[in-house]
Order: C-alpha cells, then structure tokens, then sequence
C-alpha cells in the first residue's frame, strides 16, 4: 500500500488484528527483513511495516534523511491508518526512527524495542567511516554494499548464513545510491536521545549482539546503566533477526504480550 507524503510515495503493509506493532527496518534494509516477525506477530496483533525514505519501495525525499525527516514521514502513515497508539520495534537505523518519532509523540508509544540500536549520537569515529563510505559509494556502489552487509554479521557466522547473506545483498542495492548517501549523512547529524529514551513512559527493551561490529563495548556498557531499560545480549553480531533468529522471535513475542 503507499501514501502520499510531501509528493513522494512510502509503501507500508498492515495485517493482522489487535494492538498495533510498528516495525522499523534497518539502513539499507527493507520491509521484507520482517517477514517473519509478522508471521509471529499478526496472529494476536496488527502489524504494520514501512519501507523507511530512499529504501525498498519508497521514494527518496531529498539529499539529505534526517532522523526528523524519517520520523515525519513515520507519522504520516500512522496518521492516514488513524493509528493513536503503538509499539515501536526498530533495526538499527530504525531505532535511530523510532527515537525521533517518540521525541514528538511519546504519548502515542506504548512500547519501544531498539534491535541492534542505540540512543547515542555518532562518535567523531563513526563519523569519519561515514565520509569514507559516501565518497566510495559514489564510484563504487555495488562492491560497497556487498562488503558492508557481510560485515555486519559476526565472523564466525558468515559461512553458516552465507545464503541469508546474498539474499539481504540482493535487497540492499534495490536501494539507490541517492538513498545511501541521504541516510548516511543524516545518521552522522542526528542527535543523542538517550534521554528520551529513559523518560519514555513505557515498557523498553534493547536487544544486541554481543559480537556486534557496529555497537562498540563501550556502548554496550553505557546502555547497561540507563535506568527502566530490560537489555538482552546475543551471542551473534548485528543482525540479531537472523543470527539468532528463535531468540529473537521469542523476545519481542514476549515483550509485546506484556504491554
């Protein structure tokens, strides 16, 4: 389905009947990553998933994604579907989404799940990657996007999900360059919402990789002392939906029938 949003399509899917669940999905990503997420969840809930901008079917809103940008164009939907109340499950940058969409509408968030996510803002570090992958992406897209999703699982995990792998690569170049480039220049720019995150009345959960490239130790550590926040750690790495796919499932079934 697609709704029009500053003269720009964003496809979404709802099914299922009961309290809405909204599934968020990570940078280069799309609806599909969820798939099996909603087989689990559409059973006793409504689910609803939303190719974020420049990625799956939705279209690109400029040259630069903020995660406001991202978060507005959120509300958009769950305006036109009447939503008033909801759970937020978001992957990496869409839990980077769903921070900035609880920041303007906290009354609305029954419960927040960051997946492979943080509250924090990019380190001087990250930052630095980030300017490196832009200019690479600009000459070379394709080789860019293939190493990036292989490194975002766990070494040791690489050949067992070697399949799940070129699967997700094949989805991550239905992402335009355009959209790569907007998302990464707006993640470097978004702002820490740790805050946020702790003053959100409601139940939080974060789950991560214990071998997790992206988030480091440090950050791993920092989030073990935020206060009203339930942390599961993994054993695999960034992708935590397929690395550890039954844990996974069990978690956010678990975590939304509490709400």
């Amino acid at each position: 389905m697609i709704v029009t949003y500053k003269g720009i399509s964003i496809s979404y899917s709802v099914s299922g009947q009961g309290k809405t669940v909204t599934l968020l999905h990570g940078f280069l990503e799309n609806s599909t990553m969820w798939k099996d997420a909603v087989t689990l969840l559409e059973k006793n809930h409504q689910v609803i998933t939303i190719d974020l901008l420049g990625h799956g079917n939705t279209n690109c809103l400029g040259y630069v994604h903020t995660m406001e940008d991202f978060a507005d164009a959120i509300n958009a939907v769950l305006t036109h579907l009447n939503i008033t109340n909801t759970t937020l499950i978001g992957h990496s940058l869409g839990g980077y989404v769903a921070l900035a969409y609880a920041e303007i509408k906290p009354h609305t968030i029954e419960g927040l799940c960051l997946m492979n996510s943080t509250p924090f803002a990019d380190s001087q570090e990250r930052i630095l990657l980030r300017n490196r992958a832009i200019k690479v992406a600009k000459s070379n897209y394709e080789n860019l996007v293939s190493m990036s999703i292989s490194n975002l699982f766990f070494e040791d995990n690489r050949l067992r999900f070697d399949k799940e792998i070129e699967s997700i690569k094949t989805e991550a170049l239905k992402t335009p360059l355009q959209g790569y480039v907007a998302t990464q220049e707006g993640m470097k720019i978004r702002v820490d919402r740790t805050k946020i995150l702790e003053n959100l009345n409601c139940k939080k959960l974060i789950i991560a990789g214990k071998n997790d490239p992206i988030l480091s130790k440090t950050d791993l550590q920092h989030l073990e002392t935020l206060n009203g926040i339930n942390i599961v750690i993994l054993d695999g790495g960034h992708m935590s939906h397929i690395e550890n796919k039954e844990e996974f499932l069990q978690e956010i079934m678990r975590f939304n029938e509490k709400i």
